[in-house]
């Protein structure tokens, strides 16, 4: 069965950081690119940071570049999204997906699955 279960989630200050976790089971994971997406209530899906499946290389989106960072440890069958700097615009539900195939980092493939979203609230 194939899971993607994100955590990492919570209220934090302006300025302050989280890291995102993203722990997939179910599928060969090294043969997966993976992105971090995002919903703000209203608003449509964005994709946040991609990184591709075998070279290490990342997307990230103009709104987060510089602030955030994508990375995945294949031993572990995780990718983390460490996000600081964090602003109010970064309030959403971030989901991690999956996508079959070696690929090349962006968050505009046909993502194959995805988890249930953890909440990230930026806000004093």
């Amino acid at each position: 069965q194939v899971q993607l279960v994100e955590s990492g989630g919570g209220l934090v200050q302006p300025g302050g950081s989280l890291r995102l976790s993203c722990a997939a089971s179910g599928f060969t994971f090294d043969y997966y690119a993976i992105g971090w997406f995002r919903q703000a209530p209203g608003k449509e899906r964005e994709g946040v940071s991609c990184i591709s499946t075998s070279d290490g290389a990342t997307y990230y989106a103009d709104s987060v570049k510089g602030r955030f960072t994508i990375s995945r440890d294949n031993a572990k069958n995780t990718v983390y999204l460490q996000m600081n700097s964090l602003k109010p615009e970064d309030t959403a539900v971030y989901y991690c997906a999956a996508v079959y195939g070696f690929l090349r980092a962006s968050c505009s493939y046909e993502y194959n699955y995805w988890g249930q979203g953890t909440q990230v609230t930026v806000s004093s």
